[in-house]
């Protein structure tokens, strides 16, 4: 049996790394949408507690994988990501 050392991934275009970041940026925001709603109305009974707590866990493993690969696109997008669902979550607790 032999096994063999992966190769690192072929280098990416400069520009579909950008492209990327923005995406990763972006596509987190909604995070931020609802914790807005939550902030500005005091109230978050219909967003559901378990959800976000399982997004947070989901985006905080995707910044830790970020962090093993030394990818600065996951790394970065899944900060704005875990903030933004902490944001929601620590709403939930205040205004649910």
């Amino acid at each position: 049996m032999t096994t063999e050392t992966p190769r690192p991934p072929a280098k990416l275009p400069r520009w579909f790394q950008w492209y990327m970041y923005v995406v990763g940026i972006g596509g987190n925001l909604f995070f931020y949408i609802q914790a807005y709603e939550i902030y500005t109305t005091h109230s978050a009974r219909d967003v559901s507690l378990s959800a976000f707590c399982v997004a947070f866990w989901a985006v905080a493993s995707w910044f830790a994988y970020g962090v093993v690969l030394r990818n600065w696109v996951l790394i970065s997008a899944n900060i704005v990501a875990m903030i933004g669902s902490a944001l929601v979550v620590a709403g939930r607790l205040l205004y649910g």
